[in-house]
């Protein structure tokens, strides 16, 4: 259990409309892969802070992994990061493989792809590859980043499935370990697009000590100190607070009954809004007032 605020930075992004992926259906197909915006990745390129550190980029999660690295590698040279790698990792076996272990302690920062967030967990969980991870992102100012499903890894909490249509209904959303970057919260993506605040509505209900953060699409957070988190991009973050809970029916319902909770906080950031997720404080960024 981490014990200490950590010294690296957490950077998670909710993704981009990706028109030929639905993992809600299984659809999986090829299109023009343009589900990052310049703009957030130039975030990472800033809080690394030196265009000659090496950046690795991780596509474990994606089911096509070539395309997605290129895609990124072109858009990190685009922003004068010319030293990035792509780490090839597909099975546990590759994950505990000495060279990619390595390129790790070599690197001042890892991005993980969309994709599938299970493949992250169950391919990388008890790997000394996650351990090695821990312990950079603990002990230096190491960046840890990831869209879609390597955003919704980061979390102790992970929903890894849930077609948002039902997921007002108990045990239509899923819940597992995730790679614990971040204690008590629970992290989705695509948020706004894909309609899914019913769905981290329930997670939370299940979950009530910890926060939900809903990221939209060319939205994010920056996370330092392991709670501060600003919000980046166009988009909303949506904040989803179940601390003060009153009525919750989850225990008690069967599965497949629509369940019913009273009194669930919402906050909604925008870029420069910050919160923390230890104090739960909110905290608005300055208005310009048009006159």
């Amino acid at each position: 259990m981490q014990t200490n605020t950590p010294k690296g930075i957490l950077i998670s992004v909710g993704g981009a409309e990706d028109k030929g992926t639905d993992l809600e259906l299984g659809i999986i197909e090829r299109n023009n892969l343009n589900f990052f915006e310049i703009g957030i990745l130039q975030h990472i390129v800033k809080e690394i802070n030196n265009n000659e550190a090496r950046i690795e980029v991780v596509t474990t999660a994606s089911q096509i992994p070539d395309e997605v690295g290129e895609n990124y590698l072109d858009a990190f040279a685009k922003l004068g990061c010319i030293n990035a790698g792509h780490m090839k990792i597909r099975n546990r076996e590759d994950a505990n493989e000495t060279q990619y272990l390595e390129r790790l302690k070599a690197c001042d920062a890892i991005m993980f792809s969309g994709g599938n967030q299970l493949r992250l967990t169950s391919i990388f969980g008890g790997t000394e590859f996650l351990d090695l991870l821990h312990f950079r992102y603990e002990n230096e100012r190491f960046v840890v980043a990831g869209t879609s499903a390597g955003a919704m890894a980061m979390s102790n909490t992970m929903i890894y499935q849930g077609n948002a249509s039902n997921a007002h209904l108990k045990g239509e959303v899923k819940i597992t370990t995730g790679l614990a970057f971040i204690k008590n919260v629970i992290i989705d993506s695509h948020f706004n697009k894909r309609g899914r605040f019913a769905r981290l509505a329930q997670a939370v209900a299940s979950n009530p000590s910890a926060i939900g953060i809903g990221l939209g699409e060319d939205t994010g957070v920056i996370v330092r100190n392991g709670c501060e988190m600003e919000a980046i991009g166009s988009g909303a973050v949506i904040i989803i607070d179940g601390r003060h809970i009153k009525h919750n029916n989850i225990a008690d319902i069967e599965e497949g009954a629509a369940i019913s909770v009273e009194n669930m906080i919402v906050h909604i950031m925008e870029k420069g809004n910050c919160y923390n997720s230890k104090t739960k404080v909110f905290e608005a960024a300055d208005v310009n007032v048009v006159e």
